[in-house]
């Protein structure tokens, strides 16, 4: 299995940049399709004070938005025109303007989706949260800060038991393979570990079958919450890649206390590749 499909998600000049340096280098290594995206919000009309639409207001609207679309189309043929990569361009027009979510039939159609990770409180982000949660397909999402890396040397896998981990676990298999090193982290497993196989030697065992290079660690948390756990043991092996299942708690306790994925998908300071 390898990504032969990569769909990077452009939303806007800011977070174009760093996708772009992170798709294009995997594209390349993977001899994959690379599928650039770029959605536009349709204009909403306002009524002038005579209860008029504002047709005005419109047309800057529209010229503005066609301006953007362009020069993101600009940027990403600028990068890969003469690569050598197998690419195409789409640009779209909806009433919600996010890149992932307008896009999501041919984000269902990829390997692997590459997207930016949300700054908080900036304007223009793709709703990244929602598009992990309905593209049915991995997402790899890539820190507004530091450096980006496309080449993997120690993955982390946060390790739970749910379907969504095991999906993730499976899912980035690709990378996971060409890893140096692979470590199961569990946090907190519970006190049947041994029938359920959560405390992670099962997965680890049938990753290592297919070539891959694993260890397992196993944390209590001790009062400290799940994702600072996750990130101190992330600091501490020198992962650049945490491979996490998405969404695995119910909506009620995600609304209530959160979870690791809202704050991967926020505040994460290395690639995350999530799946659900």
């Amino acid at each position: 299995m390898s990504f032969k499909t990569i769909v990077a998600i452009l939303q806007s000049e800011q977070d174009a940049g760093r996708v772009l340096d992170c798709a294009i280098p995997l594209a390349t290594g993977l001899q994959s399709h690379l599928v650039g995206i770029h959605a536009e919000s349709v204009p909403v009309p306002y009524t002038s004070a005579t209860g008029f639409p504002d047709t005005e207001f419109l047309q800057v609207s529209a010229e503005m938005n066609k301006e953007r679309a362009e020069k993101l189309q600009a940027l990403f043929l600028k990068r890969v025109e003469g690569s050598g990569l197998s690419f195409e361009w789409r640009s779209l027009e909806t009433f919600s303007g996010d890149s992932g979510l307008s896009g999501i039939s041919t984000v269902r159609a990829a390997d692997l989706v590459v997207a930016a990770q949300s700054e908080s409180g900036g304007d223009g982000n793709a709703d990244v949260g929602s598009l992990v949660y309905d593209a049915g397909r991995p997402v790899l999402v890539v820190p507004h800060a530091g450096p980006v890396v496309t080449t993997f040397k120690t993955v982390l896998l946060a390790w739970n038991g749910t379907r969504e981990a095991a999906r993730a676990a499976f899912d980035a298999l690709p990378f996971i393979l060409a890893a140096d090193k692979t470590e199961v982290f569990v946090v907190d497993p519970p006190d049947n570990q041994d029938d359920d196989g959560t405390a992670g030697s099962e997965i680890a065992a049938a990753l290592a079958r297919h070539g891959a290079n694993v260890s397992v660690a196993v944390r209590k948390a001790d009062g400290a919450s799940v994702e600072d756990v996750i990130q101190s043991r992330m600091t501490e092996t020198g992962a650049d890649l945490l491979v996490l299942g998405a969404y695995s708690h119910s909506w009620l306790r995600r609304l209530l206390f959160g979870g690791v994925t809202q704050s991967v998908l926020r505040s994460g300071t290395v690639a995350a590749f999530l799946s659900r």
